[in-house]
């Protein structure tokens, strides 16, 4: 049934990375409230069952298409129609159906492909992936055990991605920062973001929007910014040189410096991801699909003119999913996205190529480090990309 739960994820926009109802159905529950619609094929595993899940949410419309299950249990496929499982060129060539099908009928470890195809399976079952794609992320997920020779095959198919793996990490990320040059990474599902100041220091917003600091003593702007936060909670954090920026549930940005506080309401609804480069410019991204660019203590142009799309306002992407989170270094900007697509790309240029990635499960994290690698992290790894 994994392959129905994806697919129906994919339609509506939404991560279900272990492939299950349940994990579909609570993604579906976060999501913003809109209508939906879904068509599902009637003789795929579980399909009746998860349509009336669906419907029994109240905004998903769904559609059986073709030929009703007879009441035998569908056979399983026959050897002649599965890929060599163990053999990375086949299984990225093949149907993506049949193959996590066959995975789920026969598990076994396969030189770690069955486990990377399980974990990465969301990302694979697109129509819009090609063999490179389903290569760059089987690779990206791959085990640390997992077979030289598959890792080599992997690499060789991945050769026309747009990235390449530079290393991975398993285990939970939930928050991300940068610090002397590395990923600072947390897996503590009570931390909803992380931010390094100018000096260094750690700043983490936790599940209730408070900000929290290490034992060490703190600068006095960050005892004034986690007084606000303890009757004002946040949503979002990011920070660099000597401002402290922070998003809330209003849609407002606030840029907290010695020199005051300045605001901004770049949202409809939620902020829920910041970014902060030198500047200071700052990068948000909302339940409303859009990341925006401002530039505290710049005048606002009234009529959206000359310099108006660098100043407060200023939308950089847009896209019918929440931004699920922001890090920007230079003039690169990552983004990623509740459906789990990952993009890098130039706000100055629009005519310029934007790189893409879908790691096939939720990402929750993700930061540009000064080599040129980007990090990404999920709910079972850390994975560091370098462009291809």
């Amino acid at each position: 049934m994994r392959a129905t739960v994806w697919t129906v994820a994919n339609a509506l926009g939404v991560v279900a990375g272990s492939g299950t109802r349940g994990e579909l159905l609570t993604a579906l529950l976060g999501a913003p409230r809109s209508p939906r619609h879904v068509v599902l094929p009637a003789d795929a595993p579980g399909a009746r069952e998860l349509a009336a899940d669906l419907r029994a949410l109240g905004d998903v419309r769904v559609a059986l298409e073709g030929p009703a299950p007879g009441p035998a249990p569908p056979p399983g496929i026959p050897a002649s129609g599965r890929p060599r499982l163990s053999d990375p060129a086949a299984v990225c060539a093949a149907d993506p159906v049949v193959v996590t099908r066959a995975y789920e009928e026969e598990p076994g470890a396969y030189g770690g492909l069955g486990a990377a195809w399980l974990r990465a399976g969301q990302a694979l079952v697109r129509d819009d992936r090609t063999a490179a794609d389903r290569a760059l992320a089987l690779l990206a997920a791959l085990p640390g055990d997992a077979a030289a020779d598959v890792r080599d095959g992997l690499a060789a198919l991945a050769a026309d991605a747009p990235w390449t793996v530079a290393g991975a990490r398993e285990g939970r990320v939930t928050a991300l920062a940068v610090h002397e040059g590395r990923p600072d990474a947390t897996g503590d599902p009570r931390t909803r973001a992380l931010a390094r100041l100018g000096d260094g220091t750690r700043l983490a917003l936790d599940e209730r929007g408070r900000l929290r600091t290490g034992p060490e003593a703190v600068p006095r702007l960050v005892e004034a910014v986690a007084a606000t936060l303890a009757t004002h909670p946040a949503t979002a954090l990011a920070a660099v040189g000597g401002t402290v920026v922070t998003g809330d549930r209003m849609g407002c940005a606030h840029a907290f410096s010695l020199g005051g506080v300045e605001q901004a309401a770049p949202h409809s609804g939620r902020v829920t991801a910041l970014a902060a480069t030198d500047g200071p410019r700052v990068y948000s991204g909302g339940a409303d699909g859009t990341v925006r660019r401002w530039l505290p203590g710049r005048e606002r142009d009234p009529d959206g003119g000359g310099a108006g799309d660098a100043v407060e306002g200023g939308v950089v992407a847009r896209r019918p999913y929440p931004v699920a989170a922001l890090h920007a270094r230079g003039r690169a900007l990552a983004v990623a996205w509740a459906d789990g697509l990952v993009e890098v790309r130039d706000p100055d240029d629009t005519e310029a190529a934007v790189r893409s990635f879908r790691p096939g499960g939720a990402v929750r994290a993700v930061a540009l480090l000064p080599d040129g690698t980007l990090a990404v992290g999920t709910d079972t790894a850390l994975v560091r990309l370098r462009p291809a």
